[in-house]
């Protein structure tokens, strides 16, 4: 497809380290995972064991990991510009390191004991283990600061019951964190506790989610907690303060989710405006067309804008001065825009856009996975709308 459009936007907003970091992992893409990725989705299956080995031979799976603990010592920016490289040409492939460290590495650092961390980040920076996080529910979903998942005192520690679900990367996981309620009577926000549950443990049952037609290389289990005995050093981070551990947690990911977003609209400005290039209709190429023309144009609109914004508040991030509100609103603007510009394009592109060769209906279907994952873009609009209105009434309380 030739030079990629979004190469040109982050030469400019990046500095040359970090844009020498995000071209060798997408040149690894374009080497290693695009020819074979149509063969693996028809095969069906998870991404491989050989693949995951390849991305830690890398160093991906250790990015924000400090070097003292194995790591590459680098942080939400770079995990950013991870899920753009690699989710350009598939979002499985993206979110298995993606979710390792957004959500299984982050709440260890950011909240683990030291000998936690000793304990985890190691193995965690080769990709040798990785953790999922334990948040969605059946019957919790928008709602998880309140979850079903309970966990009850005993005279050695706590016993937790219940079931996770939408759990990203189960068949890997060694062990899952799992956010629990602890306190059922306790204030709105200090009722849930997170606990460091390892996998193998007896009454941990982990299956995979079948019929799934998004992110399809991706690991997606449900994990039941049967009686699941725990003692206080698998407490992460403070007990009752489990909501803290969730929300700190959810900004980081949401920055890396419209990574994701950005990754498939640049897929598809660069797919379609090289075929309505090459393709001739009326006599002449589509690109003549005012209307073609005009949905390229509000792709790279999109894509300039967004990824501007994303990158300030990655910055914002790292400086400790990015709030809630801040990291929903550039996950919504970013998947929903990415989600209407991909239709529009699959439009202008005609029937062959229908062909998984072709690559756009990949994106399609994961970009749902943005508008719901991390929070749904509905949840985070209500929570945002409550600043906006702060007297409209009882239905956004």
């Amino acid at each position: 497809m030739g030079e990629r459009r979004i190469d040109h936007y982050l030469g400019q907003l990046l500095d040359e380290e970090r844009f020498e970091f995000y071209r060798a992992v997408a040149d690894f893409a374009d080497r290693e995972i695009a020819p074979q990725l149509l063969g693996w989705e028809r095969a069906g299956g998870h991404v491989s064991d050989e693949l995951i080995a390849q991305l830690g031979e890398m160093g991906i799976f250790g990015i924000p990991i400090p070097e003292e603990h194995g790591g590459q010592g680098g942080g939400l920016t770079e995990l950013a510009l991870m899920g753009l490289a690699l989710g350009y040409q598939s979002h499985s492939v993206a979110i298995t390191p993606g979710a390792a460290l957004s959500l299984g590495a982050n709440p260890i650092l950011n909240h683990g004991t030291t000998e936690q961390k000793e304990a985890h980040l190691a193995d965690l920076a080769t990709g040798s283990r990785m953790v999922v996080f334990g948040l969605s529910e059946p019957g919790r979903g928008s709602d998880a600061a309140n979850p079903e998942v309970v966990a009850e005192r005993t005279d050695t520690g706590w016993v937790l019951r219940g079931e996770k679900c939408w759990s990203t990367n189960a068949r890997w996981a060694s062990h899952v964190i799992v956010h629990a309620m602890t306190d059922p009577d306790g204030r709105n926000g200090h009722r849930s506790t997170c606990f460091i549950v390892p996998m193998d443990d007896p009454n941990v049952h982990y299956s995979e989610m079948s019929g799934k037609t998004v992110w399809t290389l991706s690991s997606t289990g449900s994990i039941v907690l049967d009686q699941v005995s725990v003692s206080e050093d698998q407490i992460l981070g403070e007990l009752n303060e489990g909501f803290k551990v969730m929300v700190t947690t959810l900004n980081g990911g949401r920055l890396f989710i419209a990574s994701l977003a950005l990754a498939s609209l640049a897929f598809a400005l660069d797919r379609v405006r090289t075929y309505v290039q090459e393709r001739e209709q009326f006599g002449g190429p589509l690109a003549r067309f005012q209307r073609v023309q005009d949905v390229v144009l509000e792709m790279d609109l999109a894509l300039d804008r967004n990824l501007t914004w994303l990158i300030t508040l990655l910055d914002r991030y790292a400086a400790g001065r990015l709030d809630r509100e801040q990291a929903s609103k550039v996950k919504i603007d970013c998947s929903r825009a990415a989600s209407r510009l991909l239709l529009d394009a699959m439009e202008i592109c005609g029937g062959v856009a229908g062909l998984d060769e072709f690559g756009l209906s990949r994106h399609h279907n994961d970009l749902f996975v943005t508008r719901v994952g991390e929070g749904s873009n509905r949840a985070l609009m209500t929570q945002i709308a409550r600043g906006l209105l702060p007297d409209c009434g009882s239905i956004l309380q």
